[in-house]
């Protein structure tokens, strides 16, 4: 209980993210230091949690470092760097911490599991450990799968039990589906619509909750990358879709294991192709 009782969701989260005495680490540099140490740990015990859904886990490294101070004005909340093909240089989960009270660490722990562990890590470094595909196929990118299987792999966190001894990171779970929900409706409204960039600001912070500084950063980001919001939702649709479809036809035969192995084995292919490596899985499965 944080004491926020009064006034609409979106301005509690608001509220959250700015009132003084909220969740969050000291804006020190023991502050910044403990919250690497404590992401680290949560993607340690998501590691643990991991073998039931998954035949192999992945040996590359994963580390999590802090944007360098010269590039924390320009750079986004965090983000993922893919580890060298040949294996020598880790997965990077970088952080953003120029300021600590702008950025609360309940919302990092669900994107830590978005950019790390089952994430865009977990993605990257089981491809380059997996089966021998052409190099091509693992630097290519396409959004609708990789950011398709970010979001999914938040809701694998969410079924692995990892927020229920911690509430503040649900609620931080909770403001990432509506982050991804609102950019939708922006990208639309900016690509499809013609919003100018104050009426998409505007309707960030009335409908998603957000403070203008980052509303004005995901609106912006909008304008230059048409449609990539647009492909996250649309891509955690088709991978919670395709993982239904497998379970309802093979019933006694699926497997989660053996469904994600397939499907992430494959590289970052196109949706349409997505749909064609599932259909070929579940025929292969149905046969033997």
């Amino acid at each position: 209980d944080y004491g926020l009782t009064e006034g609409s969701r979106q301005q509690r989260f608001i509220a959250m993210m700015t009132k003084s005495d909220g969740p969050s680490y000291p804006d020190t540099e023991e502050g910044k230091e403990r919250l690497l140490e404590d992401l680290l740990i949560k993607q340690n015990d998501m590691m643990a949690r991991l073998s039931p859904y998954f035949w192999r886990l992945p040996e590359t490294k994963l580390d999590i470092r802090r944007v360098p101070e010269y590039l924390e004005a320009g750079a986004p909340m965090a983000y993922y760097q893919d580890p060298s093909i040949d294996g020598t240089v880790p997965g990077i989960f970088y952080v953003n911490l120029e300021n600590m009270k702008e950025i609360p660490y309940w919302i990092l722990t669900t994107t830590a599991f978005h950019e790390g562990i089952p994430g865009h890590h977990f993605q990257q470094a089981v491809l380059l450990e997996g089966p021998r595909v052409h190099d091509l196929r693992k630097v290519l990118w396409s959004s609708g799968y990789s950011e398709g299987w970010a979001l999914y792999a938040e809701q694998l966190a969410f079924e692995l039990g990892m927020y229920q001894e911690d509430p503040a990171g649900r609620i931080g779970c909770v403001w990432a589906e509506l982050l991804r929900a609102v950019r939708l409706v922006v990208d639309t409204g900016i690509q499809a619509k013609k919003w100018s960039l104050t009426e998409a600001v505007s309707w960030m912070t009335e409908h998603g909750g957000f403070p203008e500084s980052l509303a004005v950063g995901e609106v912006e980001r909008n304008c230059v990358w048409p449609g990539q919001a647009c492909s996250y939702l649309v891509g955690k649709v088709m991978w919670l879709a395709a993982r239904e479809r497998a379970q309802t036809l093979l019933g006694e035969n699926y497997d989660i294991r053996d469904f994600h192995e397939a499907t992430l084995a494959v590289g970052s292919v196109p949706l349409t192709l997505f749909d064609q490596v599932v259909d070929q899985y579940i025929a292969q499965k149905q046969a033997s």
